[in-house]
């Protein structure tokens, strides 16, 4: 399976003729004369896809437009969902540590490609994974999740979602690069996973990877 990384949440995985975007992001350069965010990453062109998933409703995750190829879309919901795929499991979550009162839901997506079994968290923001949210992510290869902090989980709480689900691999998206001036680092994150591997580009082959025992973190460069 191929895994690219565009910035921010947003990914394309490919594999036998498939392609899965999520979170896509649109020219975003507005958000430096109104809110003076600095937003380097390129808008995303040229892809197409078969099945478009966005976890929630924020404008850096949710063009859909972008994305071409009459993708089957699924956005912003729960359950157990027929897809392109098979089967896709959609984890309802939150945005934030307060219930999801102050930024809203989020939902985390569960599917197999290439027979691996997949999760990207979006932008999850509770304190810890419940109970039944992790027994719904079951067994994974390849975990996404946020480490930048803000409005999502940081160092913290990404490291201790790794060690509960073990991963075969995880991928950390959401976090301050030389292209996005918020959010915290990566640095801290890093620091505290017993392997990983920086690759030269944004995107990788997973059977390319590595041999390691237990999560191995793998991380892309910055568009």
């Amino acid at each position: 399976m191929q895994v690219e990384w565009y910035g921010q949440s947003a990914f394309r995985l490919t594999a036998d003729g498939t392609t899965v975007a999520i979170d896509p992001f649109g020219d975003m350069s507005a958000l430096g004369s109104s809110h003076g965010i600095h937003w380097e990453y390129p808008a995303i062109d040229g892809l197409e896809a078969s099945l478009l998933l966005v976890t929630h409703e924020h404008r850096d995750h949710n063009a859909v437009e972008v994305v071409g190829g009459e993708p089957e879309v699924l956005r912003s919901t729960a359950g157990t969902l027929e897809s392109p795929l098979g089967e896709v499991v959609a984890i309802a979550s939150e945005h934030d540590d307060q219930a999801g009162t102050q930024r809203g839901p989020n939902t985390i997506f569960v599917f197999e490609l290439d027979g691996l079994r997949v999760a990207h968290m979006g932008d999850f923001g509770q304190s810890e994974l419940r109970e039944e949210q992790a027994a719904a992510l079951g067994g994974l290869d390849l975990l996404i999740l946020p480490v930048g902090g803000g409005p999502t989980i940081g160092a913290q709480g990404a490291g201790a979602i790794v060690e509960r689900l073990a991963p075969r691999w995880a991928v950390p998206m959401h976090y301050r690069t030389p292209r996005i001036g918020f959010l915290e680092t990566a640095d801290e994150f890093l620091a505290g996973a017993a392997q990983v591997h920086r690759l030269d580009a944004p995107s990788f082959e997973t059977g390319e990877l590595p041999a390691a025992e237990g999560p191995l973190v793998v991380v892309p460069a910055a568009p």
